[in-house]
């Protein structure tokens, strides 16, 4: 019993410096160093329009009026684009309820939009792994441009040359797709003066 004792203590106080350190002071220091250097990004990419919140670059809106641009459906309950149950559907591409899904999705969109015959682009119709993705393809973008300029009665050629001011590249170059968000594309459109 003599033995165990003296080894006890150094255990005791090594698992207390390595919660310290790991628990308090990396955490502080991380944080620190990040409000620093990327502060929009480290308060969460939050965006204002006239002292109001309007949300956040990072997390999906649930947009559903036509004169706006639709973000990928939500997989989150009990409401769409719940950050605080982000999740993904976990149905497989032969489950019969995501095909029912997607049919249901595309239906919803040619109502939206008779006229239009293109294909509709898959991430219109598929929820990203997250159920939180605030940003769609060019191709879902170009999709929904004639509706929400004909809701909007703006030129087809205005809204297009709006998406492609919103179009980011793909990260370094090389990583990732060209994507727009959602979000910073529907504030620039409500914010043409007609």
């Amino acid at each position: 019993m003599a033995t165990k004792t003296p080894l006890l203590r150094p255990a005791i106080g090594l698992f207390v410096a390595l919660s310290a350190i790991t628990g308090i002071a990396y955490p502080f220091a991380v944080t620190g160093v990040a409000k620093a250097m990327f502060p929009h990004e480290a308060a969460g990419s939050l965006i204002e329009r006239d002292g109001r919140l309007v949300g956040s670059t990072l997390i999906g809106q649930n947009f559903a009026d036509p004169g706006h641009f639709w973000g990928r459906p939500s997989a989150t309950g009990p409401m769409p684009d719940n950050a605080a149950n982000s999740s993904g559907s976990n149905l497989g591409p032969t489950n019969p309820a995501l095909v029912d899904a997607v049919k249901g999705r595309v239906a919803a969109l040619r109502a939206a939009d008779p006229g239009n015959t293109a294909p509709v682009p898959v991430d219109l119709v598929t929820a990203s792994a997250s159920g939180l993705d605030p940003e769609i393809s060019p191709a879902a973008a170009a999709y929904q441009a004639p509706r929400v300029a004909r809701v909007r009665g703006l030129p087809v050629s205005q809204v297009e040359q709006l998406i492609r001011q919103h179009t980011a590249g793909r990260d370094l170059g090389l990583f990732g797709e060209p994507r727009v968000n959602v979000l910073e594309l529907n504030l620039a459109l409500d914010a043409i003066k007609r």
